[in-house]
């Protein structure tokens, strides 16, 4: 196959029993890049693959819940044995160093570069590893974020990120063959348009001409099952709940 999505974590907004926040694997001839490091995925990523051989590490946004096992992958790094042959590239927005650095209560985040390599993120930034090429989208969230398509082999898998409704969602899901996508929320608050609903999910879906719907990052007011059978009723299509462990071959 020539993309491969394996399910990391889901969670939102902090990890469950068996239920890690956000991170997956996308693989490809020639690349595995994990996207997202939310708390608990790192352990999970090295069910499916040596975390030393990653290609890259690519990152929505700087929310813990989507961040915080950076710093596992450091230790791993760097004193636990997991070295990787060279600094990772990390695509992420502006001040993930400096984020990261923070933990070790330093201002200078020059002393990461032995293990990351940090490259931000931009509208329309582009790059290939192997046969995986990754775009990001700048999507509508409270801070800068992204959403991703990946593209290997003629298939495409587009990932939301969090986001609230906007045209660059259904941009970055046009006519994918897998959607990624949040549900985070039962409905918005009034003027904040910061995550998706389950509506919203379907109707991204909808409009992008995507081939299939698979739900994520729900919320702890609404259940997978519930905002999967919401989006589906308005996408139409193919719908499914990501679960942690599986495998979806493009």
């Amino acid at each position: 196959m020539s993309l491969t999505l394996t399910v990391l974590g889901t969670a939102s907004p902090h990890p469950a029993p068996g239920r890690p926040c956000s991170g997956y694997l996308l693989s490809a001839p020639g690349a595995e890049v994990w996207v997202d490091a939310g708390p608990g995925s790192f352990a999970e990523l090295q069910r499916h693959t040596d975390p030393a051989r990653l290609s890259a590490i690519w990152i929505s946004h700087l929310h813990a819940d989507h961040t915080a096992d950076l710093l596992s992958a450091f230790y791993a790094f760097a004193y636990g044995g997991l070295t990787p042959p060279a600094p990772v590239p990390v695509y992420a927005p502006d001040g993930c160093a400096q984020r990261l650095a923070g933990f070790f209560g330093r201002p200078d985040p020059d002393f990461l570069a032995g293990v990351f390599a940090f490259h931000p993120l931009a509208d329309g930034h582009t790059v290939r590893h192997g046969e995986l090429l990754l775009t990001s989208r700048a999507v509508v969230h409270d801070v800068p974020a992204y959403g991703l398509r990946a593209e290997a082999g003629g298939r495409v898998l587009a990932y939301s990120g969090d986001t609230g409704p906007c045209p660059a969602l259904t941009e970055a899901a046009r006519d994918a063959d897998l959607f990624l996508c949040e549900a985070d929320i039962d409905a918005h608050r009034e003027g904040e348009q910061v995550h998706l609903t389950p509506e919203d999910a379907g109707a991204a879906a909808r409009a992008a001409g995507a081939r299939s719907l698979l739900i994520t990052h729900v919320g702890p007011t609404l259940t997978p099952g519930s905002a999967t059978a919401r989006a589906a009723a308005v996408f139409g299509g193919p719908t499914r709940t990501a679960r942690e462990g599986a495998v979806h071959r493009l």
